[in-house]
């Protein structure tokens, strides 16, 4: 390849005066333009490398393609400056070092050319040459980041495989000491309740309120166990759908019936309406009764005493819609983001000293997101709730997982 580079003399509108040099083979003769010589892709890049010569006398490192004489097109490097008067010194080359040296062969020519060629490429040359020193020191600075970045990347795909690790430990642990315990919580929570039917009558207040207490404390416990438990099946993705073709309408409506003995003790009242066309929707019948408990529970449990929780199923174009409406205490913006995540809990309180586990509406999302639906809220602080779950016609395949 021929590396002898070009050298043009040009007007101020880039008008090739004299060629000094072309050694590139790009057909370079004076009348041509600058612009003429390069592809015509770059023909608008070119105009704007003189424009720069014109506006602040010296340009360096600019890449052009340009096809020489025998049709090969070529990246090259330009630069160029102020050579007396309007006029321009131009010279390329195949690489910026190549540029600084016919550069500096130019500068030895021992005729008028010389001096101005002196003027107008010194300050070229030089800046030449700090550039392609910046660039070296932030091709080392760049280096040495992608280096970094590597191998932060390989540790934290350590991290993440240990972590994975230990989340199953984790949820076997759930998974076998809810298991373990399930089964004396409900000992305890059956002898308490027999003590209370039969017994009651022969104890004296303060043991029977005792009683009481190892009753509601063990259903508590036995609650938080069964949420435990759904929880580790849900991480591991074992926790599985059988789903069956229900009246959701006729579910909703038993389960606001069980909900309204609940609910009648703090003098609140659960209004049902329900969309009477509402075809059947193939679900999995115990899994969006819990949807409901957990619902319709938090919204009794945060609504003030003598108050209305609203409950609607109604039918719309792509499934069907139930939306739970309470008169509590609202939420804020940013207690929403976090609201289903586990163990998460908003500022408001429940107003007859309800117990939560923390775990209910993050085990509402899962089981909701295992039917392909999708679980909304709308509120604001002092003007109660909405939750709305949407279920969508199209059934998720039978016994299907439901992992996060």
């Amino acid at each position: 390849m021929n590396d002898a580079g070009l050298a043009l003399r040009c007007d101020g509108e880039g008008s090739i005066e004299e060629v000094l040099r072309d050694g590139l083979g790009l057909g370079a003769a004076p009348g041509r333009r600058f612009s003429d010589l390069v592809d015509p892709a770059c023909a608008a890049k070119a105009k704007a490398f003189l424009g720069v010569l014109r506006s602040q006398g010296a340009a360096f490192n600019w890449e052009l393609n340009a096809t020489t004489e025998a049709g090969q097109v070529e990246s090259l490097h330009f630069a160029g400056g102020a050579s007396g008067g309007a006029g321009f010194l131009v010279v390329g080359a195949r690489s910026r070092s190549a540029v600084t040296r016919v550069y500096e062969e130019l500068v030895r020519i021992n005729n008028d050319q010389a001096t101005a060629l002196r003027a107008a490429l010194k300050d070229v040359s030089l800046q030449l040459r700090g550039q392609e020193e910046r660039d070296s020191r932030h091709y080392d600075e760049l280096s040495r980041l992608n280096n970094d970045l590597a191998t932060t990347q390989r540790e934290l795909a350590k991290s993440n495989v240990a972590l994975g690790v230990l989340n199953r430990q984790k949820n076997e642990f759930l998974g076998i000491a809810a298991h373990d315990l399930r089964n004396p919580l409900e000992v305890i929570l059956t002898y308490s309740r027999f003590l209370l039917d039969e017994a009651a009558g022969s104890l004296d207040p303060e043991h029977l309120e005792f009683v009481r207490t190892i009753r509601s404390s063990s259903e508590f416990m036995l609650r938080l166990v069964e949420d435990l438990l759904d929880v580790a099946r849900i991480e591991s993705g074992t926790l599985e759908l059988d789903l069956t073709a229900v009246d959701l309408g006729a579910l909703v409506e038993r389960n606001v019936a069980l909900n309204r003995v609940l609910a009648g003790k703090k003098g609140t009242r659960i209004e049902l309406r329900c969309d009477p066309s509402l075809p059947p929707l193939v679900l999995d019948e115990a899994k969006i009764e819990q949807v409901l408990n957990n619902l319709i529970g938090n919204a009794v449990k945060y609504s003030p005493p003598g108050s209305t929780v609203e409950v609607r199923v109604e039918d719309g174009p792509e499934g069907a819609a139930i939306s739970v409406r309470d008169q509590g205490q609202g939420l804020m913006p940013e207690e929403i983001e976090r609201l289903f995540h586990p163990f998460e809990r908003g500022r408001a309180r429940s107003t007859a000293g309800e117990k939560s586990t923390g775990l209910g509406l993050a085990i509402v999302k899962r089981i909701v997101e295992g039917h392909r639906g999708e679980v909304r809220v709308e509120s604001a602080e002092g003007g109660g709730a909405v939750f709305r779950v949407l279920l969508p016609r199209a059934a998720a395949p039978v016994l299907a997982e439901v992992g996060r």
